[in-house]
C-alpha cells in the first residue's frame, strides 16, 4: 500500500476476526463514518453486531479472504493467528498496511525471542525443542523452575506448562504429545511486576505511545490493568526505548502491544501483539484518544493524535463466571464504565467484558476498584 494513500470515511474497512477487539475497532470506525465488514465463522459475533456486513467463513477460507479484499478499501485484523497465505494475498493486493511479516514473527514465540536477541533486548534464557530427546539437555542448560510453551497458538495461560523439577519430565513429554511439534522452554522468571506498552505507528514511521500500564494476572488471565504503571523513570525510559526499537524494526503500522517483565531496574521482553491489546482498554476513558481510534487512523493513513492521559485509571476484566454478579451490581454503580462484548455464552474464564474506573488520585482510583470488587463478591 502506498504510504501516502489515505482511506477516508465512507470507504470500507475489512476486519479479520469477530471478537471484542474487532468490535471496538469497528465501533471507532463507525464513529468516524467508515463502513465495516467482518470475516468470522460465528454468526452474529461481537464485531458483526456493530458492523455493516459479515462474511461468514473460516479465517483460512481463501475464497472468503478474496471476497473481503475485493469489497474492502483496507483490511486489518484483531488477532495475530491470521492465516499467513491469506495475509500475503491481501498485502499483494495493496490492502494490508500492517503487512504479513509482523504476523509471521508474532505467531511464533521462537521467532519473537530470536528477534529480541538480535535487537539486544533482554529475554529470559530459552531453548527451542522439536523432539522429546531435547527436553532434558534443555532443562539442564536452563535450570529450574522453567516453563514449556507451544511456539504457536497459546494465549491466557493455554499452551504452556510450568516445570518445577526433573520429576515433571513425564508431564512435559505428555504435553508435547498433546500440543504439536515445536516448543520453547524458557527459564521461569521471578519478577517484581509485569508492564505493557501500547503504541501506534503510522505508515510514515511516526509513533505515539500510550502511558505504560501495569498488569496483574490471575490464573494466567489478565485481571487488572493499572495506568500509569508504578515504575521508576529509569524503567519507563528503558521500556519505551525497547518498544520503539521493536516497532521500527518490524515497520509496524497500527496499534501494537509489548508485554515486559520488570525485575529490579531491568526489563525482560515477554510477548508481542500486532494489534490493540486487552491492557490498552483503559485508554477508551482515561485518554483523549484510545488505542482503537489510533489504530483506525494508522491503517487508513490519517495522522495520529498526540496522546494525553486525562485521569488515572484501572481496568478490571469481567469473566464468564462474574457476569451475573456484575449485572446485579450495575443498578447501584454510580461510577465506572462498563463494557460488555456481546458474546453469546458466558463460559468460565472467558473474557466477557471489562469495567474501567478513572480518578484524579491513586487513593480514589484504588478505593473505587476495591468497592467494586467487594460488591462483585
Amino acid at each position: 500500500m502506498q504510504k501516502n494513500k489515505v482511506i477516508l470515511p465512507g470507504k470500507t474497512i475489512g476486519i479479520i476476526g469477530g471478537g471484542q477487539l474487532g468490535r471496538m475497532m469497528a465501533m471507532e470506525a463507525k464513529f468516524m463514518g467508515y463502513r465495516v465488514v467482518v470475516l468470522d465463522p460465528t454468526p452474529n459475533c461481537p464485531t458483526a453486531q456493530v458492523s455493516d456486513d459479515q462474511i461468514l467463513a473460516p479465517y483460512d477460507d481463501l475464497e472468503a479472504i478474496k471476497q473481503l479484499t475485493e469489497i474492502s478499501d483496507v483490511v486489518t485484523y484483531e488477532f495475530e493467528n491470521v492465516d499467513l497465505q491469506a495475509a500475503k494475498y491481501i498485502e499483494e493486493k495493496g490492502k494490508l498496511p500492517q503487512g504479513a511479516t509482523v504476523l509471521q514473527i508474532t505467531q511464533n514465540r521462537d521467532e519473537e525471542k530470536n528477534l529480541m536477541k538480535a535487537l539486544q533486548i533482554p529475554v529470559s534464557p530459552f531453548a527451542v525443542i522439536t523432539r522429546k530427546s531435547e527436553i532434558q539437555p534443555a532443562l539442564e542448560k536452563i535450570g529450574f523452575p522453567a516453563v514449556i510453551k507451544t511456539c504457536q497458538g497459546g494465549y491466557d495461560g493455554k499452551g504452556q506448562l510450568k516445570i518445577n523439577s526433573i520429576a515433571d519430565l513425564s508431564l512435559v513429554e505428555q504435553f508435547i504429545d498433546e500440543n504439536g511439534d515445536r516448543f520453547i522452554i524458557e527459564k521461569w522468571l521471578t519478577f517484581d511486576r509485569e508492564i505493557s506498552i501500547v503504541l501506534t505507528r503510522d505508515r510514515k514511521g511516526k509513533i505515539s505511545f500510550f502511558p505504560v500500564a501495569e498488569n496483574i494476572h490471575k490464573d494466567h488471565i489478565l485481571d487488572e490493568t493499572i495506568a500509569p504503571a508504578r515504575i521508576s523513570d529509569v524503567i519507563k525510559a528503558e521500556a519505551l526505548s525497547a518498544a520503539e526499537k521493536i516497532a521500527n524494526h518490524l515497520e509496524v503500522v497500527g496499534s501494537f502491544a509489548i508485554e515486559m517483565f520488570v525485575k529490579g531496574e531491568n526489563i525482560f521482553m515477554n510477548e508481542l501483539a500486532p494489534r490493540p491489546h486487552n491492557s490498552g482498554h483503559y485508554t477508551i476513558e482515561a485518554c483523549n484518544v484510545n488505542q482503537f481510534d489510533q489504530h483506525i487512523r494508522a491503517v487508513c493513513g490519517l495522522p495520529l493524535q498526540e496522546v494525553r492521559l486525562l485521569e488515572l485509571a484501572v481496568m478490571k476484566n469481567i469473566l464468564g463466571e462474574q457476569v451475573e454478579a456484575l449485572l446485579q451490581v450495575m443498578p447501584r454503580m454510580t461510577e465506572g464504565f462498563v463494557h460488555l462484548y456481546g458474546k453469546a455464552e458466558a463460559k468460565e474464564k472467558r473474557k466477557m467484558g471489562h469495567v474501567t474506573f478513572t480518578a484524579r488520585t491513586e487513593e480514589k482510583r484504588d478505593k473505587l476498584l476495591a468497592e467494586f470488587k467487594e460488591a462483585l463478591r
